[in-house]
């Protein structure tokens, strides 16, 4: 007996030693192979189809040039980014392995006044000096192919989830034959203004820099911009990006429809209220609303398309949460898009996940014949138009809020051949409806190939402060996109100019997983929060109604006593107040009770359901193997 529980506990140790080394061979097997095993819902961690579709569309080969730093004696910063950069060397093995050759990888360690150090400097990567000895930490590639380079000359941490975007878009780069040429119009300073010493002497910042829409741009294409009182847009530009058209000219209308029907692709960001347009009466809120708004009325007509620049739409469904006066406050007219109100077969927002849309429009309407339209963002049904001076002091009270039961469209994309908008022909100031005021020579009358316009219902959508955070880390810009707006922009303007394999992988930017179930939840609540608001009020107006003509029936003399009868009529109301009152106090706390119980369950699951599943595997596992123990 002693002799058989000897053996037992020798084959136990046994057994433990040879699972360690299983374990240990196995984890040196697969650290060798830099196996990446992506377990995550969106497959973060896995190479989009997009990275794949330019991976093996190379032909001649491409050199990624790798500098990291590995310091011997760290501190708790250049720990961080030496973890950093062992996840920049995994994704480019998965980049290599992909390539089937084609992308050849190099590392590089800038030590101190060695030749890794001299060529990361002519390469244009930058080190950065860490605490407490001010030492110099590389961390940046170069990609290049032939004589064509691009150089990230740091790879921040906090665009972990742009990482294979930036790799994937600059190995895309220098394997083009030519950029293609996009032309930018637009009332607002997307392309920064220049210092100006007057200013600075009244202490306010010197010049702006281009936003960050149009700095994204650059790194893909060749940007031109367009004055917003052309004639006509050069024959090399393949995609107009109209951002905010105030005011602007017939001439330059006539000159966007001849760019669409000579087979030109345009991108147009219009909106009824923008706080960017900061020449709208900047002393005057009132003045401001009033005055802002862009659209380009001539082409819409002509397509069949209406868009009401007096009008936000306002969504309690997809409401944001603003800060006023330190505390949080619902803004239903800034829109906070989720999955579900944007085209899921879509290539461009099928991939998206969340978007801000500030004081947006809506289009209505039918297309015109030859053209079809498809919805790309919508609201939901719980969404009313309000006047945008509404919209710009809170969009509109819950007692106020009527639902329409309408999705409205927020971006929609015409495709098919278009037809004119200027029939006569050249518009040259006189009426358009006299043949004899314009030259007709010359003026093509339709699309002469299918092209496609898309309509975005809103510009701040792209401004700095709403798309992107701007931050300084060891001496270098920064830009972190918020939401995916930038991923939006950019991806339309990608679609349109025939490249989309870089759609699939910027659009991971931005994923988030929103508790849609609770939002859902308060949208309904609070529905019926203010039906009985709007329940409550038409009981008071019609109990003041009955005390005016029960007033006008007495006489003078009595005309401030109360009789009977309106005394039970004022004590019936104040006690129908007095319920209402009460159920509004019900039904709130019943909303948070709600809500608290589901984000409280949501995460118990989230904590304790992988641990509960283990637990209970290795209870069933014990269970069966004592079974099979006691069968022998």
């Amino acid at each position: 007996m002693k002799n058989k529980s000897l053996e037992t506990y020798l084959y136990s140790a046994v057994g433990v030693a040879a699972m360690a080394l299983l374990l240990i061979g196995l984890n040196l097997v697969l650290g060798a192979a830099k196996v990446r095993v992506d377990l995550t819902k969106e497959r973060v961690h896995t190479l989009s189809d997009g990275t794949r579709a330019i991976l093996q569309g190379l032909d001649t080969d491409v050199r990624i040039r790798f500098y990291a730093s590995r310091v011997e004696n760290p501190v708790a910063e250049s720990v961080f980014l030496m973890n950093y950069a062992r996840q920049v060397d995994d994704l480019l093995d998965a980049i290599r392995r992909e390539s089937r050759g084609r992308v050849k990888v190099e590392r590089f360690d800038p030590r101190p006044d060695s030749d890794a150090e001299d060529s990361a400097r002519l390469d244009g990567i930058e080190g950065q000096p860490m605490p407490p000895y001010g030492e110099s930490f590389f961390l940046g590639m170069t990609i290049s192919q032939l004589d064509q380079r691009v150089s990230i000359p740091f790879l921040s941490p906090s665009r972990e989830r742009l990482l294979e975007y930036d790799i994937a878009r600059a190995i895309a780069s220098v394997s083009q034959a030519e950029r293609p040429v996009v032309g930018v119009m637009s009332a607002l300073p997307v392309f920064g203004m220049p210092a100006n010493p007057m200013m600075a002497q009244m202490g306010r910042p010197q010049g702006q820099e281009p936003w960050v829409f149009l700095s994204e741009l650059r790194r893909d294409f060749t940007v031109r911009e367009v004055e917003s009182t052309v004639d006509r847009i050069d024959e090399d530009i393949q995609v107009m990006v109209v951002i905010y058209p105030k005011d602007i000219s017939e001439m330059a209308q006539y000159a966007l429809d001849q760019f669409v029907l000579r087979g030109g692709r345009l991108l147009a960001f219009l909106d009824p209220l923008s706080f960017a347009d900061s020449q709208s009466g900047m002393m005057n809120p009132l003045q401001q609303a009033s005055a802002s708004g862009a659209t380009l009325d001539r082409l819409l007509r002509a397509w069949g398309i209406e868009f009401d620049l007096s009008k936000c739409v306002s969504d309690m469904t997809y409401k944001a949460m603003l800060s006023r006066g330190g505390r949080p406050e619902e803004a239903p007219a800034v829109l906070m898009l989720t999955q579900n109100a944007m085209n899921q077969d879509d290539p461009v927002t099928g991939q998206l996940d969340n978007l801000l849309l500030p004081y947006a429009g809506v289009f209505t309407g039918t297309p015109a014949e030859g053209l079809e339209k498809t919805v790309l963002l919508r609201t939901s049904a719980d969404s009313m138009l309000i006047d945008k001076i509404m919209a710009q002091f809170g969009g509109g009270a819950d007692k106020d809020f009527r639902p329409s039961g309408i999705e409205f469209p927020l971006a929609v994309r015409l495709d098919g051949r278009f037809k004119t908008a200027f029939p006569n022909g050249r518009p040259n100031g006189a009426d358009d409806d006299d043949p004899t005021a314009h030259a007709a020579a010359g003026s093509l009358k339709e699309s002469v190939v299918n092209t496609s316009v898309v309509l975005v219902g809103d510009s701040d959508l792209l401004f700095d402060p709403v798309a992107a955070q701007i931050q300084r880390f060891l001496g270098q810009r920064i830009v972190i996109p918020q939401y995916g707006n930038l991923s939006f922009g950019q991806s339309l303007v990608e679609l349109l100019a025939g490249d989309s394999n870089l759609i699939a992988v910027r659009s991971r930017a931005s994923l988030n997983r929103p508790f849609t179930v609770v939002r859902e939840l308060e949208a309904r609540a609070q529905e019926s929060y203010r039906s009985r608001i709007r329940d409550l009020e038409n009981q008071l107006q019609e109990t003041q109604t009955r005390l005016n003509e029960l007033q006008r029936g007495r006489q003078d003399a009595q005309h401030f006593i109360l009789s009977e009868e309106q005394q039970r009529e004022l004590a019936s109301f104040r006690q129908k107040e007095s319920e209402a009152r009460r159920d509004l106090k019900v039904m709130r706390r019943n909303l948070r009770q709600e809500v608290d119980a589901l984000q409280n369950r949501l995460t118990w699951i989230n904590i304790a359901l992988m641990p509960l599943l283990i637990t209970v595997s290795g209870i069933g596992i014990a269970l069966f193997k004592r079974k099979k123990t006691a069968a022998q």
